[in-house]
């Protein structure tokens, strides 16, 4: 069985509503338990990482009011992620935002522009493994994929957004992520990526802590 059908099979266990952590089998073993990383078989594979969908306009913390420019926060998130991940050792084989913007520019009358991808249904709700992402975006990433050699699976920051914490006066950056066959062009695994909490808004902080609890469903760092 090839590695991208393995993990297929595996997630389909894995609920979509888990946030990027599974609940633990009670043990009765004494120690630490190993972290949960549901997407750890991605390691091996060659994998597409696409561009931060959207930013959510409004939140209770009053965040958003602080971003000028919303783009710029996207891309800076994209940028945290491309970093975190090449530091987890896939910087090479792993292909992100500023690899798929060239294909594009290389391929202007095949090339999919990834940052226009039709991702707004996928914001919310709950979307189990199997479900049909439809189209235009089932052809979009058909399109994308195409133009990387033996890349199947597609990473998609699909919305960013920011909540209260459970801590008063805390909040949080969360961002929705989905692994998608991008040949099938079906969801495989969906989840809300936290970070850690915040009494006030820091870009720079908010970003990385994001980008490293993103990595850590997958590699270790």
């Amino acid at each position: 069985m090839r590695p991208f059908q393995r993990l297929l099979c595996s997630l389909t266990l894995v609920s979509a509503a888990c946030g990027g952590r599974a609940t633990p089998t009670p043990s009765t073993n004494a120690g630490p338990q190993p972290p949960v990383r549901p997407l750890a078989s991605l390691v091996s594979q060659q994998v597409i990482v696409a561009p931060t969908h959207s930013l959510r306009e409004a939140d209770p913390m009053g965040w958003t009011r602080q971003i000028p420019r919303s783009r710029e926060l996207m891309r800076g998130l994209d940028s945290a992620i491309t970093k975190e991940l090449g530091e987890r050792g896939l910087a090479t084989q792993w292909t992100f935002p500023a690899d798929l913007v060239r294909a594009a520019k290389s391929n202007p009358s095949f090339g999919q522009d990834p940052y226009s991808l039709s991702a707004s249904h996928l914001r919310s709700g709950e979307i189990p493994p199997g479900t049909s992402v439809g189209n235009p975006l089932i052809m979009q990433l058909r399109t994308m994929v195409a133009l990387q050699e033996n890349a199947r699976a597609v990473l998609l920051p699909v919305e960013l957004r920011f909540e209260r914490d459970s801590t008063p006066g805390q909040g949080v950056a969360v961002l929705r992520l989905a692994l998608l066959d991008g040949r099938l062009g079906e969801v495989r695994w969906i989840g809300d990526v936290r970070s850690d909490p915040r009494p006030t808004f820091s870009r720079e902080v908010l970003l990385t802590s994001i980008a490293a609890h993103l990595a850590d469903l997958i590699a270790a760092p």
